[in-house]
């Protein structure tokens, strides 16, 4: 990727306007998750730790492809996931008429 700015205002103008496209993704991705809940039987099914690992190497190829680094992409991704697993343990509870706290 060849990205090159002349000023520190550039490069936070291109910041924010990724941060805007990245947190609509985000929320995005947040509906699907809260829709997985319905289709998942147990709290073992919605932690996935499995699935989480074939996301995570999927990701790191995926840096790798496009000229990210492929560390931070994994840790961005393992906090993402781990908050999107406790959205989606409170809408399994939700569903399942327990509590959601």
């Amino acid at each position: 990727m060849d990205v090159h700015c002349h000023t520190l205002e550039e490069v936070r103008t291109q910041i924010d306007r990724l941060d805007r496209q990245i947190v609509t993704l985000l929320a995005e991705r947040g509906a699907y998750v809260a829709q997985a809940a319905r289709f998942k039987k147990d709290v073992d099914a919605v932690k996935a730790p499995q699935r989480v690992e074939q996301v995570i190497a999927k990701v790191r190829a995926l840096s790798e492809q496009v000229g990210a680094h492929p560390g931070v992409t994994e840790q961005v991704y393992r906090a993402m996931i781990a908050a999107f697993i406790d959205q989606e343990l409170t809408e399994h509870r939700r569903l399942a008429g327990g509590p959601t706290e």
